[in-house]
Order: structure tokens, then C-alpha cells, then sequence
């Protein structure tokens, strides 16, 4: 099978992804096989590829937001089918024994894998993966709808949960990249005040169409002050003047898994009034069947921009300098 398959980290300037002929995966026992139709590219793949994110598997074919139909399953597997359309996300696997995976927090499993960085991925034509990772897709979405909603609208949504937004309350988004631009749909719909501070002057048309209550540079402070706020940008410095623009008692959520360093912050400025940093960590199982659900219900609309599976370099490069408006998408088949 045709995949994009990278063979030593590097600066995605440097095309470090080859595209290769490589053995079809087989599943094993409790996996399915997935002919990939789309996989979506995520600042988490720019990290892997780029050596940000420490020891993954080499070589390695990224990609964890693939979409596909099932083609064959492995023995043991009941709860899925051939022919069932599935989604491919970060999450491939946990222990299912530590406390954390018993107390319903299993995106800090310890023994936690994760898909096109300790496994390999979608950037392909075929992928293998636990049957109780596979998450079904709703009608309601195309292949090309439903890639970004597997990381960045799952990310995206449990960044909101952890915020603790309510209903009617302003929120803050610092960056408007694929994960952003799905996360203020949600928001909306919840009848929260959206106040977006971006860098591209593309990503601020975009989140003003997409019903922002106000759009400013990136680190400019937002003219209310704001109930909880996240960060999609991997840019630390961004973290103070978003602890500033919070209400007394207000949340920043941290939705990146890599950051630059965060400067210095004064206790009384910057955190005093009970304001808190929160991290997010990947997702459970249940941050993405409640995403799903609740996306098909509404519906989200994820903006796609559309490239062939050759074009995966690119693709990257596109996401690096901001150039991608919504979410990437590659075409597999």
C-alpha cells in the first residue's frame, strides 16, 4: 500500500516524509483493518514530524484523524462490522487497569498509545486499530467533515469542557487554527460571546463569518473581560495577557500537547482572584462519542482545505505559516 512514511524527524521545510510502498497491515485479535478514505493533518503531526514530541516509532507513518471503511476484522471483534465507516483518532489505546482508566480518566493512562506517533497512522491507504477505538461516524458528515472533528473538534470540545464555560458566558480563543474554528460553532450553540485574538488576518475573516463577538491581534486584550478562555496557540507567551483578560475565578484552558515557554507570571497580577491554568491532556473515548453526537446534532460545519496524500510535506509546511484556513484534509483514496 502507498504511505507517507517518515524515517528521521526534521523541519517539514526539508520534505522529511517519503511516499513508499510499504507491507499491507494485518489485524490482529480485537483489531479491524480501515481502507482510509481522508486523514486530516493537526499541529500534533508538525510536532512528530518536526522532533518536537520526544522517542516516537521510527520509521513512522503519521496521521490520527483518518476516516475509512472497515475491510476486514480481527478475531474476537462483535461490536463493529465490515463496511461500517469509522474514525481513526489520537487515542489507540490504554491499559484499562490503572486508576486512571477505572475512574473514567483513561487520557492519562500511563501505558496510554497513541495513533501515527507510538503506532502508525492514516498518512496511508490502510490502517489496523482496536475495534473499541474505532469510533463510528454519523450520516450527518462527509469523510472530508468528519477528519477534523476526530482530534481537532475532540480536542476542541474537551478544551471547553475543562474550561468550564457555561451557557451565556464570553469565551476567549487565542488562535484560530482547525481545532478554534470547531470549538466556536460548539460555543455559539451553547449562546456563549466568542472573543477571538488571532494572528492571520485570514483566521480573523474566518472567525468573524463563523459569529465571533470581537476579533483582535494575538495578544491583544479583549474590550470585557472574559470567563474562561482557551489557548490553541503553541506560543507560550500568549499565556499571560490571557490570564489578564479573565474574570476573578476564570479558567485558562491549555489545549496544546507541545508549548514554547511560558514566561515568568506575578502571583498577584497574573493568577491572584482565584483565575487558574488548566492542561489538556488528549481525550477519553467519551470526549469523542459526546463530540460526535452532539456535532451531528447542531451540526458543525468543519472548512476543509483539500490535498492529495503526496502532497503531505506541503500540507504541513501549509499549517506551519498559517496558510491553512479551517482544517487539512489529505485525500487517500
Amino acid at each position: 500500500m502507498k504511505a507517507m512514511v517518515l524515517d528521521s524527524p526534521g523541519d517539514v521545510a526539508g520534505n522529511p516524509l517519503r511516499l513508499h510502498n510499504v507491507p499491507m497491515p494485518e489485524p490482529g485479535s480485537s483489531e479491524v483493518l480501515v481502507r482510509v478514505s481522508v486523514c486530516g493533518i493537526c499541529r500534533t503531526d508538525l510536532h512528530v514530524v518536526e522532533g518536537e514530541l520526544e522517542r516516537p516509532k521510527l520509521p513512522l507513518i503519521p496521521g490520527h484523524q483518518a476516516v475509512g471503511l472497515i475491510t476486514r476484522l480481527g478475531s474476537g471483534v462483535n461490536e463493529r462490522t465490515i463496511g461500517e465507516r469509522v474514525g481513526v483518532a489520537w487515542l489507540q489505546g490504554t491499559c484499562g487497569q490503572c486508576d486512571y482508566c477505572r475512574s473514567g480518566r483513561e487520557n492519562l493512562c500511563l501505558s496510554a498509545r497513541f495513533t501515527g506517533y507510538q503506532v502508525d497512522g492514516g498518512y496511508a491507504e490502510y490502517v489496523v486499530l482496536p475495534a473499541a477505538f474505532a469510533y463510528p461516524i454519523p450520516p450527518a458528515f462527509s469523510d472530508e467533515e468528519a477528519a477534523p472533528l476526530l482530534c481537532a473538534g475532540i480536542i476542541g470540545y474537551r478544551a471547553l469542557r475543562v474550561s468550564h464555560i457555561q451557557p451565556g458566558q464570553r469565551l476567549g480563543l487565542y488562535g484560530f487554527g482547525a481545532s478554534a474554528h470547531i470549538a466556536i460553532q460548539l460555543a455559539r450553540h451553547w449562546g456563549c460571546e466568542v472573543y477571538v485574538c488571532s494572528l492571520k488576518p485570514s483566521h480573523q475573516a474566518l472567525a468573524r463569518a463563523l459569529g465571533a463577538a470581537w476579533v483582535g491581534g494575538a495578544s491583544e486584550a479583549p474590550p470585557v473581560r472574559l470567563h474562561a478562555s482557551i489557548m490553541f496557540a503553541p506560543a507560550g507567551e500568549l499565556v499571560i495577557p490571557a490570564l489578564r483578560a479573565l474574570e476573578r475565578g476564570g479558567t485558562l484552558a491549555l489545549a496544546g500537547i507541545h508549548m514554547s515557554t511560558i514566561p515568568p507570571l506575578e502571583y498577584d497580577r497574573d493568577l491572584f482572584g482565584e483565575r487558574v491554568i488548566r492542561s489538556v491532556t488528549a481525550n477519553t473515548r467519551q470526549d469523542g462519542f459526546d463530540l460526535l453526537r452532539e456535532a451531528a446534532a447542531i451540526p458543525i460545519r468543519p472548512r476543509t482545505q483539500r490535498f492529495s496524500l503526496d502532497q503531505a510535506n506541503h500540507a504541513l509546511q501549509a499549517l506551519k505559516s498559517g496558510a491553512v484556513n479551517g482544517a487539512g484534509v489529505l485525500a487517500i483514496h
